[in-house]
């Protein structure tokens, strides 16, 4: 009964420009990481082979490190590795497979699909048939030679292809590379194994996307897994089971505030987020100084906790409430500045006006002997 690991579209080598590079170089590398951890998943489980469908580089101007450093991560399974290549690293006359073919980098385990034809495994009982990209994007449909390739009637066919299911997947993503819904069924597969949609996601049976393993993204699509496939033979429907091996979840959140109540229960959401996670964080409404001073606080735990946490409280006015007020002792001048900051803050100055706002309650906070900056 073969077993094997589907995974697709580890792009490693992806940079991350948004991001400081405190946060950029730990993201990049998580994407080796992955590898490493799909390396460690497929000896455990004793699989016969590895499908990567697609995308295994970013780029076809890849370091030569980084293409070395790809199959040094690969070292943990000794077993058949298939390699296929997607959009981002398409077989080109000259690509970054050539170039790894040239460094020698290859093991001697890992199999490069650079050509539609068939790939046998008659001791591990099945054959590939591989859709490789040889170019960027392709119009017509890569799987369809898949229908008249003749293989051992023992064997059990596997295909592997990267690209879109028509009618089922985005529009934007149906424009390229195209994939007929019932490539499996058509071409008598026991299993199509596809890369190009970055979550995992089931078509039928026996056609399955298994997404990246290392999310790169805020889409809640189900990234971060591999899949586990069992076929106990010829025609048997697969049995697949997925497995979460990412390290970093890409995760929005908005909150908006209007009472302290707001303040706590965001608080409390962001304790409740997992650590290494990015976070994107909107933060809109009202909040007054003790409620501010108690989201500074947590914001500044949370940035400790997080891979990455950018914040973006353009929509958050600072509010102080008579009490703030008062319990500043801000008569006079102060109490003057105060009032005008208060009322420029719905103007086109307004972030300036909060800053401020903070900024001067703070001081007095400090002065006061009563806080302190968070």
């Amino acid at each position: 009964m073969p077993r094997f690991l589907h995974t697709a579209d580890w792009q490693i080598g992806r940079q991350y420009p948004r991001f400081d590079p405190d946060d950029a170089v730990p993201l990049a590398e998580a994407r080796l990481t992955a590898v490493e951890r799909i390396a460690a998943l497929a000896a455990e489980e004793s699989v016969d082979a590895v499908f990567a469908a697609g995308d295994v580089f970013d780029a076809q101007t890849v370091s030569d490190r980084t293409i070395r450093r790809l199959f040094n991560a690969m070292a943990g399974y000794t077993g058949p590795w298939i390699l296929l290549p997607g959009n981002h690293d398409a077989a080109l006359a000259e690509s970054v497979w050539t170039r790894a073919q040239r460094l020698d980098a290859v093991p001697d385990n890992v199999h490069l699909a650079l050509s539609a034809e068939p790939i046998e495994f008659s001791e591990q009982g099945f054959v590939v048939l591989p859709a490789p990209l040889a170019q960027r994007h392709a119009q017509n449909d890569l799987t369809a030679w898949f229908d008249q390739a003749d293989t051992d009637s023992g064997l059990i066919r596997i295909g592997v292809a990267h690209g879109s299911v028509q009618g089922v997947l985005a529009e934007e993503m149906e424009a390229h590379n195209p994939i007929a819904p019932d490539r499996a069924e058509t071409a008598r597969l026991d299993y199509l194994a596809l890369g190009d949609w970055h979550g995992a996601k089931q078509i039928n049976a026996r056609t399955w996307y298994s997404g990246t393993p290392e999310q790169e993204r805020f889409r809640g699509n189900e990234p971060g897994h591999v899949l586990l496939v069992d076929i106990a033979s010829s025609g048997a429907t697969p049995a697949v089971m997925t497995h979460f091996v990412g390290q970093h979840q890409w995760i929005q959140h908005e909150a908006a505030l209007a009472v302290s109540s707001d303040v706590d229960a965001l608080v409390s959401a962001l304790q409740e987020l997992p650590e290494g996670a990015v976070v994107d964080l909107k933060i809109a409404g009202t909040v007054d100084l003790e409620g501010k001073q108690a989201l500074d606080r947590a914001i500044s735990v949370a940035k400790a906790r997080f891979r990455s946490l950018t914040v973006d409280d353009a929509g958050l006015r600072l509010q102080p409430s008579e009490e703030d007020i008062a319990s500043l002792k801000a008569d006079g001048y102060v109490g003057a500045v105060i009032a005008e900051l208060q009322e420029e803050q719905s103007g086109e100055n307004g972030e300036v006006a909060r800053d401020a706002m903070a900024v001067l309650a703070e001081i007095l906070l400090d002065a006061q002997g009563q806080g302190g900056g968070a």
